[in-house]
């Protein structure tokens, strides 16, 4: 990790889903899919299918607070994904998607639990927000193949059913938050 970024913890669903919208936005470094959260050691992405291993689906970004703060990166995570249901984003089920930010600062803690009371006083969702707010654990890269998933498998029938609504509301509503090379 370069020293001018800050590492980020976040799942909200399949991680294929999140990094796409993570590697759009601007000061973003890095995003690597991966497993945290869970009982096993090394987990792989069978183990973490079963959700016995207690892992959730998660990305780790790096990112340049100069560029993006991680409220604004919170911003986007509650708007790409349902944080109301929990252990679940649309048809996958399980504690492996569940909605979780893991911090890995106090100021993030803060941050995170402040933009949830924001955002449920404000009425932005129906349901109050279920998304879990934890100190980080060990992250986990997942296995190769799921990097930069749909970069690589644009055409993957689940890609094409959950990706580009995502990637719309993120153009349509975060424009100001893309990377040069994002919009």
């Amino acid at each position: 990790m370069q020293s001018n970024t800050e590492t980020a913890i976040l799942g909200g669903g399949c991680f294929w889903c999140v990094e796409a919208v993570f590697q759009k936005l601007r000061g973003v470094v890095s995003v690597v899919s991966g497993y945290a959260g869970g009982s096993t050691d090394e987990p792989t992405y069978r183990d973490i299918c079963t959700g016995a291993t207690g892992h959730a689906e998660v990305i780790q970004v790096e990112f340049e607070p100069e560029k993006i703060s991680f409220d604004d990166i919170l911003t986007v995570f509650f708007h790409t994904h349902d944080p109301t249901t929990l252990n679940r984003q649309g048809n996958d089920v399980g504690t492996q998607y569940r909605s979780v930010i893991f911090y890995t600062n106090p100021d993030q803690e803060r941050i995170a639990r402040d933009k949830i009371k924001e955002l449920d006083a404000g009425g932005i969702f129906a349901d109050p927000i279920v998304t879990e707010v934890s100190p980080a654990p060990k992250f986990y890269p997942a296995e190769d193949y799921h990097q930069n998933f749909f970069q690589r498998n644009p055409a993957q029938p689940y890609c094409l059913f959950a990706i580009p609504p995502k990637l719309g509301k993120l153009t349509k509503d975060f424009q100001h938050l893309l990377a040069e090379s994002g919009a």
